[in-house]
């Protein structure tokens, strides 16, 4: 599972140009004026990888040398007035190095960092601000990089640094001003293009959800329909080993006339993978839900999935390991087009990275 996950979010990676096929909406979108749009994109240099999304927010990450977990993390937004920003995580073995500050020492300097936030118990920190410049231009010129945190250490690489950031400058017309990560100048930031456009997802109205779970909560029944369809069968036959986990169906309202089943398909160690149907009442005239990423692809099975009824949303995240360091997070909006894709990141690397800091790859506004 791990290296399907990995090998998906690779491909992800390699498909920048593209925008998500959703037949309509976020494709189409509300444009505000005429400000310029762009499409996602990643890239690696030699140890760094780096990512921008369609809102041109970018970031550049650097793993461990030695398959620890240990990473680094600067992150730009777009436009003339964003600000960098440097963040860190390093687990802890044991209590005495949990309450250790954290530290970044670029060829023997040291930036100390604070705790961020709730991630600051898992060992995430953030330099202050003022601090940033400085540790940037040290990166730039960097032999050696390494987090301290207490007696523990690891050691990153700062082979590719110059290059990713270089490759940010470029990306958001920055080169040469003085809001450029590595090569600053005098140029004039009005030049530094704003902030582009994102695609407005209208999610449609919520409707009532009575009666859509069993009886007392429970579980619904599937129809006739849907359990006489043979991909339904061949799921049931997957997780035969666990009644309780193939009987998990799930059942919304998404309008008057559709309905949105759900049915556990497979198990592992941490992903559970469900197959979609969109029917109407009561499971009538099922049809395989088709859910779009930015590559394009159409596909029913989510990993991890989860309806949300109020804000019409349906999420997936796919781990990659266990602890959900890497793998692929994707959220589907309801509209009145059909599912349509409001969010992706993806992290190909297990460096112990936090999901909720991942590099975005698509973002919408609901606004």
């Amino acid at each position: 599972m791990r290296k399907m996950i990995l090998a998906g979010t690779a491909l992800l990676a390699a498909c920048g140009s593209q925008a998500p096929a959703n037949g309509g909406e976020a494709a189409a979108g509300d444009r505000a004026g005429t400000e310029r749009t762009v499409q996602p994109a990643s890239r690696s240099f030699r140890d760094w990888m780096v990512g921008c999304d369609n809102g041109d927010d970018c970031v550049a990450i650097a793993g461990p040398v030695d398959g620890s977990a240990g990473w680094l993390r600067v992150a730009l937004g777009a436009g003339p007035d964003a600000r960098p920003a440097i963040m860190a995580g390093l687990w802890s073995n044991g209590p005495e190095n949990a309450a250790a500050p954290l530290t970044i020492q670029i060829d023997g300097r040291s930036f100390g960092l604070t705790p961020h936030g709730e991630l600051g118990e898992a060992g995430v920190g953030v330099l202050a601000a003022d601090q940033a410049r400085a540790a940037l231009a040290a990166l730039a010129a960097a032999r050696s990089l390494k987090l301290v945190k207490g007696s523990d250490s690891v050691d990153l690489s700062p082979n590719g640094a110059s290059a990713a950031l270089l490759w940010i400058d470029e990306r958001q017309g920055r080169l040469d001003t003085p809001t450029a990560l590595i090569r600053r100048g005098e140029r004039a930031t009005d030049g530094v293009p704003a902030a582009p456009v994102l695609p407005r997802i209208r999610p449609a109205v919520a409707v009532d959800q009575t009666g859509m779970p069993g009886p007392d909560g429970a579980a619904p029944a599937l129809p006739a329909a849907l359990a006489g369809l043979a991909e339904v069968k061949q799921c049931a036959a997957n997780l035969s080993w666990n009644p309780g986990l193939s009987g998990a169906v799930t059942r919304y309202r998404l309008d008057a006339r559709s309905e949105l089943w759900g049915v556990p398909c497979d198990a592992g160690a941490y992903n559970l993978t469900m197959l979609y149907w969109i029917t109407g009442p009561n499971g009538a005239n099922p049809r395989a839900a088709a859910f779009r990423g930015l590559d394009g692809e159409a596909q029913a099975e989510l990993t991890n999935a989860a309806y949300d009824p109020v804000a019409r949303t349906l999420s997936q995240f796919a781990k990659g390991r266990g602890i959900g360091d890497c793998g692929v997070f994707q959220t589907w909006t309801w509209t009145a087009h059909g599912f349509v894709l409001s969010h992706e990141a993806a992290m190909g690397e297990c460096w112990g990275v936090p999901s909720e800091l991942w590099p975005t790859r698509w973002r919408s506004r609901t606004d």
